[in-house]
């Protein structure tokens, strides 16, 4: 079996100006490099290091990777982050303005859709199409590492949509250099515990654990 660490990236240029990312690139901070070598003092032993394509995700994977002496770096493409279509881009008091009604904590109020869900505008990438890319890159790293152990360095929203697809809810928001474990074993997935690489006081938690 393969065991994973999944882990949201250091902080972004984005995460520190509050705005929403989707598969926009910005680049970490200084004080995300600063996150990702912190983190590799907490990582322990693996046998690769694969990341999202997305620069905040692989840059916070190479800089891991190099302080662990791993030589076997991948980016995996459908580890990017969801789509968020109108939403990249904006602070929450953006989208609150241009759309009303959309997120939970909303001043003005929240106004769900017939399943209780936010009313996604048009782009944006639902759980159903999300979770068919990822679950492929999943297995294929299982398959990669059969019997070992992998960090992945990927997206908030990402994590949040694989628990939710395992039965792992509730969970709250993760902040950077937080993720869960799994154990990808053939066609079978199983999500663990969460944890964190570093102090999540000195960190940014995404917006919301819904997306």
């Amino acid at each position: 079996m393969a065991r994973l660490l999944l882990i949201r990236h250091g902080e972004s240029v984005w995460n520190a100006d509050g705005r929403w990312q989707g598969q926009a690139d910005p680049a970490l901070t200084d004080r995300g490099r600063q996150q990702a070598r912190a983190a590799a003092a907490s990582v322990g032993h693996v046998d690769a290091v694969i990341t999202s394509d997305l620069e905040r995700a692989a840059e916070t994977g190479a800089i891991i990777a190099r302080l662990l002496g791993v030589d076997h770096v991948a980016t995996e493409p459908r580890l990017r982050e969801r789509d968020a279509g109108p939403l990249s881009g904006l602070t929450r008091e953006e989208i609150f303005r241009n759309f009303p009604g959309l997120l939970h904590d909303d001043p003005a109020g929240f106004e769900p859709g017939p399943d209780g869900e936010p009313r996604w505008p048009d782009g944006w990438e639902h759980d159903a199409p999300l979770w068919a890319r990822v679950e492929v890159a999943l297995l294929a790293i299982g398959r990669l590492v059969p019997d070992g152990d992998v960090l992945v360095v990927t997206h908030g929203g990402v994590i949040y949509a694989i628990e939710r697809r395992l039965g792992a809810t509730g969970r709250g928001r993760l902040a950077n250099l937080e993720g869960s474990t799994l154990v990808v074993d053939g066609d079978t997935m199983v999500i663990g515990d969460r944890l964190a690489l570093v102090d999540p006081t000195t960190t940014t938690a995404i917006e919301d654990d819904r997306i």
